[in-house]
C-alpha cells in the first residue's frame, strides 16, 4: 500500500539551539575559514575566483524575507532571487504544472510580497538565515554566504510529503528554464515521514531528480544528545523488549504537545507485535494495551484504552510489508497522560529480525521531530541509544547529508586555527538502517551569523548586527544546528559546479567526501557523527577542475540526437548548429577521455567497434554551450 504520511517538519527553534551571543566571534568570518572557503573567494592557484555563478541555490524551508539585502549581489544592484513558491498564499497563481499555492516571478512581485504569508511557523525566519547562509551577500566579507553570486530560487512548503515532492520538481522545471545547475538545501526533517532505511515517496522523486543533475544536500538532524533509538536482533520466539516512553516537554506551546510517536521496524519479510504497557512506581507493569501484529495487515486505528482504570490514547498506522524495502512499518503515537505516578512503555515480542524504534515528539500541528529517551526500569528493560539517529530526507541515499561540528578561528597572520573544533553535541549520529556511509560530511554549524527575518513575528531572536537598506532595517542573528551547516554545503556544492558544470551529483558527492580535511576532532570522533570529515571548499574546487565531468544535464539536448542507440559498431551523432565546426569528445563512465574528433552541423559518423559493451558519454562543444548525451554500447 502507498503510504503519504502529511507530517513534513522544519528544525524548530527549540531544537535549533538558537543563541543571541553579545560577541560576534563566533559566525561566517569564523565559518568561511574553517571551511576553506576564503581561499576559493581569493582564487588562489585558480583560474579564477569561484562564488557560485550561473549555479541556482533552491531553498525549501519557512521563513523568507524576500527584501533582505543578503538576497543582492554586494553593490547592491541585481537582486538574486528568481522566483518563490508560498505553498500557502491562496491568491495565485499556481506554478505551472501545479494547483495550489502562489508562484512570485520576477523581483517586482518578490519586493511587493515582502516575505512568505502566515504558516505553520507563523511568520518565521529560518528560511532566511540557512538561504543567507548558503548565498547570502552580507553586508560586509564577515557576513557573506558561501556561493555569494549564485541565484536563488525559495518554496515555502507545506506540511506534507506530497507538497515537498512538488518543491522538488518546480525547482527542477525552474532550472530547466534558466539553464543552469541546481542545488537544493533541505534544513528540515522527519523520523516518521518516508521509511528510516532512506526509501519511499520523496527517496523516488530525489533520486529522479539526481539522475537529472540534481545535487540534493541536507541536514543530518539535531537529536544527537537524546538516546531516543532502541535496536534489538530478536531470535527466539520468547524475544520481548520493554522499554519506557519518555515524553518531551520541551515544546514551548501546550496547545501544540499530544504526545510521543514512536516510529517502528524490523528486518525484510519478518513480522513484530507490539503494545503500550502502563508502568507503576519501582518499573512495575500493571496491564497494557492490546497486542498489534505488523502481519495483521495495513491498518489505521484511534482509540482510547483503559489499563488499570487509566485511560490510554494513541493512534497507530500499520503497514505490513513497504513496497519499496519490504519491511513492516508502525507508527504508533501515544498522547501523554495527564495522570502523575505512572509511566508509559514500549513492549514489542518477535520470533525474529533486526528490530528498531525511534521515539520523537508528537505535535498537533505536525513539526515535531526532535528525540525523547528510551529508559530502562531495571533488570530486564531496555534503554536508549543515540545512533541510526538521522531521518527523511537526510537518509536518502542520493543525499549529501551534513553533520554540524564547531567552527575554529583563523589567525590571519600565522593561519594557524585555534579553538574548540569538535562535532556540536545535538549532531545526529549515523548510520542509516543499510547505509554505514551516513552522514557523508560535515560543516560549521555552531553559532553560525547569517541575516534575520525583518517581518518575522517571532521575539526569540534580537539582532546584534543591523544595516539600514531603502528605508528600512535588517537585522542578523547567530543560531546553531545542522539546519545551519547544510546550507554551507550546499554553498559549496555551488562553487564546484561553478568550476566545473558538468559533474554529476554522484561526482560532485564524491568530491566533497574525497577532499573533506581530517583533524584531531575527526580522528576522535567516528564516521557516524563526521561522515568522511570537514567539508574543504579549496580542495573540492581543485579537484572539480581537474575532473572529468559526464553529467547528462545539458540545457540543449534537443539540438542533439545519437542513433541507434544502443549501438553496435557505429552510431551517427545529429547535431543542429550555427558553428561551422564543433569538437566531440568521447567519455568512458569513470571520466576517462577515448577520443576527440571534429564534428559538423547535420549527420556524423561515431565509430564505437574498438569499445568494450557499456556505458559511455560524448561530449559535444559548439563554442557556446555544451552538448552531453549517454551512448550505450552493445
Amino acid at each position: 500500500m502507498k503510504k503519504i504520511f502529511t507530517l513534513l517538519s522544519l528544525l524548530v527553534p527549540s531544537l535549533l539551539f538558537a543563541q543571541v551571543n553579545a560577541v560576534n566571534g563566533v559566525c561566517l568570518n569564523r565559518a568561511v575559514p574553517d571551511g576553506r572557503v576564503d581561499s576559493v573567494y581569493q582564487g588562489i592557484d585558480l583560474p579564477q575566483a569561484f562564488k557560485g555563478e550561473d549555479v541556482i541555490i533552491g531553498v525549501t524551508d519557512w521563513g523568507f524575507d524576500y527584501t533582505h539585502p543578503v538576497f543582492y549581489d554586494s553593490e547592491r544592484q541585481h537582486y538574486r532571487i528568481l522566483r518563490a513558491w508560498d505553498q500557502y498564499r491562496n491568491a495565485g497563481p499556481a506554478p505551472t504544472g501545479f494547483d495550489y499555492g502562489t508562484e512570485l516571478v520576477g523581483q517586482e512581485a518578490l519586493l511587493a510580497a515582502h516575505c512568505d504569508t502566515f504558516n505553520v511557523y507563523e511568520y518565521g525566519y529560518h528560511g532566511t538565515h540557512v538561504a543567507s547562509i548558503a548565498a547570502g551577500s552580507g553586508t560586509e566579507s564577515a557576513l557573506r554566504g558561501v556561493a555569494p553570486e549564485a541565484d536563488i530560487i525559495l518554496c515555502s512548503i507545506l506540511v506534507s510529503e506530497q507538497a515537498a515532492v512538488d518543491a522538488f520538481r518546480w525547482m527542477y522545471q525552474v532550472a530547466q528554464q534558466e539553464q543552469k545547475r541546481l542545488v537544493i538545501n533541505m534544513s528540515w526533517g522527519l523520523y516518521y515521514m518516508g521509511f528510516m532505511d532512506g526509501s519511499g515517496a520523496i527517496a523516488e522523486v530525489m533520486q529522479e531528480l539526481n539522475d537529472e543533475g540534481v545535487v540534493f544536500v541536507s541536514s543530518a538532524g539535531n537529536d544527537g544528545d537524546v538516546k531516543f533509538h532502541l535496536h534489538q536482533d530478536f531470535d527466539a520466539i520468547t524475544d520481548t523488549l520493554k522499554s519506557i516512553i519518555g515524553f518531551s516537554d520541551s515544546y514551548g506551546n501546550e496547545q501544540y504537545r499530544y504526545g510521543q510517536c514512536v516510529t517502528m521496524t524490523s528486518s525484510p519479510y519478518t513480522s513484530f507485535s507490539y503494545a503500550v504497557a502502563v508502568v507503576g512506581e519501582g518499573g512495575q507493569i500493571l496491564g497494557s494495551t492490546p497486542f498489534y501484529d505488523t502481519e495483521s495487515g495495513d491498518f489505521n486505528l484511534d482509540t482510547i484504552v483503559y489499563v488499570v482504570g487509566y485511560p490510554v490514547e494513541y493512534k497507530i498506522e500499520n503497514v505490513a510489508s513497504i513496497v519499496p524495502n519490504a519491511r513492516p512499518h508502525v507508527n504508533m503515537r501515544v498522547k501523554k497522560s495527564i495522570y502523575g505516578g505512572i509511566q508509559y512503555a514500549l513492549v514489542v515480542a518477535a520470533e525474529e529480525g533486526d528490530f528498531h524504534a525511534w521515539n520523537v515528539i508528537d505535535l498537533t500541528n505536525g513539526v515535531g521531530n526532535w528525540g525523547g529517551a528510551f529508559t530502562s526500569a531495571g533488570t530486564g528493560w531496555t534503554a536508549g541509544d543515540k545512533e541510526y539517529g538521522i531521518g527523511t530526507p537526510a537518509n536518502v541515499p542520493c543525499a549529501i547529508t551534513v553533520a554540524a561540528h564547531q567552527a575554529r578561528q583563523k589567525n590571519n597572520t600565522s593561519g594557524e586555527f585555534t579553538g574548540i573544533g569538535s562535532i556540536a553535541s545535538f549532531s545526529s549520529y549515523g548510520p542509516v538502517i543499510d547505509n554505514p556511509d551516513k552522514p557523508d560530511i560535515s560543516a560549521p554549524g555552531v553559532n553560525v551569523m547569517a541575516a534575520l527575518s525583518s517581518y518575522t513575528s517571532s521575539t526569540e531572536h534580537t539582532p546584534t548586527n543591523t544595516m539600514s537598506f531603502n528605508g528600512r532595517t535588517y537585522g542578523f542573528c547567530q543560531l546553531s544546528g545542522t539546519s545551519m551547516s547544510s546550507p554551507f554545503v550546499a554553498g559549496v556544492a555551488a562553487l564546484v559546479l561553478e568550476a566545473n558544470p558538468y559533474l554529476t551529483p554522484e561526482q560532485v558527492k564524491s568530491i566533497l567526501k574525497e577532499t573533506a580535511y581530517q583533524d584531531e576532532y575527526t580522528e576522535a570522533g567516528t564516521p557516524i557523527r563526521f561522515g568522511a570529515g570537514k567539508v574543504d571548499a579549496y580542495q573540492a574546487v581543485l579537484r572539480a577542475l581537474n575532473y572529468t565531468g559526464v553529467a547528462q544535464h545539458s540545457v540543449s539536448d534537443s539540438r542533439c540526437r545519437v542513433y541507434p542507440n544502443p549501438v553496435y559498431s557505429s552510431a551517427f551523432v545529429v547535431i543542429e548548429s550555427d558553428a561551422s565546426s564543433l569538437i566531440a569528445t568521447l567519455y568512458d563512465m569513470s571520466g576517462r577521455q577515448l577520443l576527440s574528433q571534429t564534428m559538423n552541423s547535420g549527420v556524423n559518423t561515431l565509430d564505437m567497434q574498438a569499445y568494450s559493451p557499456g556505458c559511455y558519454f560524448i561530449r559535444i562543444n559548439d563554442g557556446k554551450d555544451i552538448i552531453t548525451k549517454k551512448i550505450i554500447k552493445q
